[in-house]
């Protein structure tokens, strides 16, 4: 002992003599007996070293179209704040009590590094810091940059070589900035505990306010957990809250003894009780209210690469690039898509219905909404994954789209030349007459002969491109098909984005245009939107621009579109479409009091239902099916939002879901017509010459129970042909 005396003695004199430490010095070897001798100018080396400072991990922040918050995405809760966005009371608290002289030493606080070189002389081991706010600050950026739980470790050893490490260091960081800049960076980096890093993370945690609104009580609360964040965590229950409370008092208690507050001051803030609120922090789409769009979001930054050039570095960057990521979503349509949803299927029923609105001329998804709740209660039939999207947006396999998909061979009609008024002649049943009635893209003749494609009832005859879409004829859209060519629809389908959810190559059999593939809304919804464009296909768009943490640049993103369709193409199926409402398979659910256009789809059996639409404004898509296994739990003899349904068809459920959609979100918008059809090009007299009612396949009023909406029965009847669990129907 009197050995460690005399050398602290020594120190103590050479320190006050030199004002630093350039005297040799003589410390004890730790963790042996004996003594190491070095020299401080020669070994010590206590010469300014430049300090790394990678960004500091942040929370990215996704808004919508608003500037509301959808959701928050973290790896370490933390928001960086300016000094002035910290209240003063919280600066002064920290400095009291982590460091009292901070404004009035350099790198290191000499009085307090020989208090606690004192304590760790006579113990053999450093059981006191006496670090400096600076010193902290740099043990806290080598801490959060260290990638490994190996040099986390090293970050944290208790050893004089780190502490000398961290003291060159110091030297540095005080080179390079001042003061209020140290104590700005060192709140923002400092944990608080409560999975709160930063000051401003720890407010909102803690109490519930910004870092700014801190009051006295508050901020000794928060300078007193610094200390040891763990220990004092107040989320781990009333231990560690009496522990915090007893460190708030310490800190009241020096910040009176120093004269920052007065006895009085400090009193009253002593007698106030914790306050901890538990505020806590969603992170994740699970948290969002709006957690199918936000999958979207998360899913579409991290597998495109104009979001980063790697799928690592656009995963660090969301979890802890502190982004600001603003999109396209439009909280008044969303709140439609949701109301009307919640309207006609409950989050419980088997069923589950899925909706995505787009805007036409811009691809900018405005909303996307299930019936189900996102997350994995199988009590609350919660869902994990993205009904509304494909999957690689978050998706599965979807849904098979049904007669929605005959738009697309309607649209090769009118591309060859066709006229409104054009027709053919069809029976009760369709048979491909050869094998090469029907070629796929590769060339191969896929048609079936044996295969016979049915209306449930109707009379046959001759059936327009008018009379048969506003009917969904099967029998005509295969003969319709089979005259414009099965590949050249399936183009057609391609160049308006329509692909298959699952990710495959879409099914090229001869009833392609009865929709056997399976798709999502959001694919649908968007074909649907460059229809209403007047051709002009733009990709589904979801981010439109993104804030970098680090540099404060933004970065915008613009739609991606292209010309798909001749204009005056897209005007003619607008003008059919629109007859859907007033003439065909939706005519008894009726309109929604402006122009707009679109097509009912039900599959085989009534396994899933659709309804696809728009107006010039806006498109939508609506889909409807069991999860489980659409073609093994079909849609039929089910009660679905509290009603039984006999069977469930795109009229029945999908269409009026689209029509309470459409009401809700374009109301105050001034209503937009569609460009007149050319009739020199398309032929036709418009409205004034139309039935009033044409002549409808399978019009059955008695198939579903009454008031229950359209059945649309017309589209089902695929024959017996086997169809495979995902509904994709298989060559014999």
């Amino acid at each position: 002992m009197p050995n460690r005396l005399s050398n602290v003695g020594r120190l103590t004199v050479a320190a006050m003599s030199a004002g630093l430490l350039t005297a040799a010095i003589t410390l004890p070897a730790v963790g042996g007996t004996g003594t190491l001798v070095v020299s401080a100018t020669e070994q010590l080396n206590l010469k300014p070293v430049a300090l790394a400072e990678p960004p500091l991990a942040q929370t990215s922040t996704v808004y919508d179209a608003r500037g509301n918050v959808i959701a928050r995405f973290y790896d370490q809760n933390r928001e960086i704040v300016r000094l002035d966005q910290i209240s003063e009371v919280m600066r002064t608290a920290v400095v009291a009590i982590e460091d009292d002289r901070f404004y009035q030493h350099g790198a290191i606080d000499l009085e307090g590094t020989l208090r606690a070189l004192v304590k760790n002389l006579s113990s053999d081991r450093l059981s006191q810091g006496g670090s400096s706010i600076t010193q902290q600050y740099v043990k806290q950026v080598l801490l959060n940059a260290a990638g490994t739980e190996q040099d986390k470790n090293k970050a944290l050893e208790a050893s004089y070589a780190r502490k000398l490490k961290e003291l060159r260091y110091a030297m540095g960081v005080e080179q390079k900035y001042g003061k209020d800049e140290i104590l700005r960076r060192y709140l923002n980096i400092a944990y608080f505990g409560a999975g709160a890093n930063g000051v401003q993370a720890a407010a909102r945690r803690f109490f519930g306010v910004p870092a700014s609104r801190l009051d006295l009580a508050q901020a000794a609360t928060l300078a007193g957990a610094v200390q040891d964040p763990n220990t004092t965590d107040p989320s781990r229950g009333r231990k560690a809250r009496a522990l915090l409370l007893a460190r708030r008092n310490v800190v009241l208690d020096r910040m009176a003894e120093l004269g920052r507050i007065t006895p009085e001051q400090a009193a009253a803030a002593k007698a106030r009780k914790l306050g901890f609120k538990d505020v806590r922090l969603p992170n994740g789409c699970g948290d969002s209210d709006h957690p199918y769009f936000c999958e979207y979001v998360r899913h579409e930054l991290l597998a495109n690469p104009a979001f980063g050039g790697t799928r690592r570095a656009r995963e660090r960057a969301f979890a802890q690039g502190g982004l600001k990521i603003y999109t396209t979503l439009d909280p008044k349509a969303q709140a439609a898509a949701d109301r009307a949803i919640r309207k006609h299927v409950a989050a419980t029923d088997d069923a589950l219905a899925a909706e995505a609105l787009v805007e036409p001329g811009t691809g900018a998804i405005r909303a996307m909404a299930a019936s189900r709740g996102y997350g994995s209660s199988a009590r609350k039939k919660q869902i994990s994954f993205n009904a509304v999207a494909d999957a690689r947006h978050g998706g599965l396999i979807g849904f098979q789209a049904g007669s929605t998909f005959k738009t697309f061979t309607l649209v090769e009609a009118l591309k060859q030349g066709m006229k409104v008024d054009d027709g053919i002649t069809v029976g009760n049943g369709y048979n491909a007459p050869s094998t090469s009635a029907f070629k796929n893209c590769a060339g191969a003749g896929v048609g079936d002969p044996s295969w016979t494609v049915t209306n449930d009832e109707g009379s046959p005859g001759f059936k327009t491109l008018r009379t048969g879409t506003w009917g969904s004829v099967n029998t005509f859209f295969m003969a319709l098909e089979q005259r414009v060519g099965l590949c050249r629809t399936v183009e057609t389908a391609k160049s308006l984005g329509i692909a298959r959810a699952d990710g495959r190559k879409l099914q090229e059999y001869e009833t392609f245009t009865l929709g056997i593939n399976e798709t999502d809304p959001v694919t649908v919804a968007t074909a649907y939107a460059a229809i209403a464009a007047r051709g002009r296909y733009c990709a589904p768009m979801a981010i439109t621009k993104i804030t970098d943490a680090a540099t404060g640049r933004p970065t915008s993103y613009r739609p991606s579109c292209r010309q798909a369709l001749d204009p005056g193409v897209a005007d003619a199926t607008a003008h059919i479409l629109s007859g859907v409402f007033t003439k065909g398979t939706m005519s008894r659910v009726g309109g929604i009091g402006r122009p707009a256009a679109g097509k009912t789809g039900t599959t085989d059996g009534y396994a899933t239902a659709w309804f696809a639409g728009f107006t010039p404004d806006l498109a939508g898509a609506v889909s409807i099916g069991d999860p489980r296994g659409s073609q093994r739990y079909k849609l039929v003899n089910t009660t679905i939002g509290g009603r039984y349904f006999a069977i469930v068809a795109g009229a029945s459920l999908p269409g009026p879901i689209w029509n309470d959609t459409m009401r809700a979100a374009l109301k105050g918008v001034p209503a937009t017509r569609f460009t007149p059809i050319d009739t020199g090009r398309f032929g036709g007299c418009g409205d004034a010459c139309a039935p009033a009612r044409p002549d409808r396949d399978a019009d059955r009023p008695d198939a579903g129970e009454p008031g229950l909406g359209e059945t649309d029965p017309g589209e089902t009847g695929l024959g017996e042909r086997a169809l495979d669990d995902q509904g994709a129907g298989r060559t014999p």
